[in-house]
């Protein structure tokens, strides 16, 4: 069960910030999701999609190296280049946390907490699921989160992912950790900005307002999206964004040799599923995840925490 609630004033200042009635849609889709994931259908009995192919990976004896290979966490760089960038933001350091869902696995944060204690960067994003068990406390994970946010960059913003519930929202963002709610923040540096979006989840909430989120922003000024899916990239990249940082797709986590992806968490094409991408003319960018879901294994498919280096040209 949930063991969080909202109080009114919450809802109220929550819904300020979502979208009117958005607030009210996601509570009810969060009960939904609740129920779905608590049911005992057929499938559920074993655990979900993920977890009957991770009982195969077990059956082929393959069940520890999954788990060494999900606490293999690797640092990836990916250098973009942002023609719109403000000359005061070039060689930019932007590191990028997804899908940590961190009671799957607590011990996955000690893994995190010690490989981000040796990166330089200037800011960091969060991009959803800092829960993984739906329907269960988020206590553990919560207080896990406590306990990265403290060695993040000062300069840090969030969105929220579908394992992630709107009771929990004010605590993490009591914790230090800023959650963009169909919302816009920026960075300064001198008379430069560098703003950044952040919709809430658009794969099961439906929640997301790619409008709201960049209302206020100077046109031609540059504007970061954090949208937990990366199936909004189309319309994000018909308004003119300039970047997007997705993850969700866990890019297959459980994979054929050759990172060939046995199931799809978002319906997307393939190129959107872990990696660098493009959409008309918009850089992408999709973490393969951070962490893992449902079950910790993970093969051919290594979780990632990335450093985007933002770059004004390829020169």
């Amino acid at each position: 069960m949930i063991d969080e609630q909202l109080s009114d004033d919450d809802r109220q200042r929550l819904s300020a910030r979502l979208g009117a009635g958005l607030v009210e849609r996601r509570l009810e889709r969060e009960r939904l999701l609740t129920r779905k994931k608590t049911s005992r259908g057929l499938l559920d009995l074993f655990g979900g999609r993920v977890a009957v192919i991770a009982g195969c990976v077990r059956a082929l004896g393959l069940g520890s190296l999954g788990r060494r290979n999900f606490l293999d966490v690797r640092l990836v760089e990916n250098r973009i280049v942002l023609p719109a960038l403000p000359p005061a933001f070039e060689g930019f350091r932007l590191l990028q946390l997804s899908d940590l869902h961190c009671d799957l696995d607590p011990a996955l944060m000690d893994v995190v907490e010690q490989a981000i204690r040796g990166i330089t960067c200037d800011a960091v994003v969060l991009t959803g699921d800092y829960h993984d068990h739906i329907g269960t406390s988020g206590k553990t994970s919560l207080a896990l989160m406590r306990r990265l946010i403290p060695l993040l960059p000062h300069q840090r913003f969030a969105i929220l992912g579908n394992h992630d519930f709107l009771c929990r929202l004010p605590a993490y963002e009591a914790s230090g950790l800023p959650v963009l709610l169909n919302e816009n923040a920026s960075i300064e540096r001198g008379n430069d900005r560098l703003y950044f979006c952040g919709v809430d989840d658009p794969r099961f909430f439906r929640t997301h307002d790619l409008v709201r989120a960049r209302r206020g922003i100077p046109s031609g000024a540059p504007a970061i999206l954090l949208a937990h899916s990366p199936e909004v990239a189309a319309q994000a990249a018909a308004l003119g964004y300039s970047l997007m940082l997705s993850g969700h797709t866990h890019g297959g986590q459980l994979c054929l040799p050759g990172g060939i992806a046995i199931l799809r968490n978002a319906p997307v094409a393939a190129r959107f599923l872990a990696g660098a991408w493009a959409e008309g003319g918009m850089p992408g960018y999709t973490s393969r995840g951070t962490g893992g879901s449902t079950v910790a294994a993970r093969l051919f498919c290594p979780p990632e925490i990335t450093l985007h280096i933002l770059r004004r040209s390829g020169l």
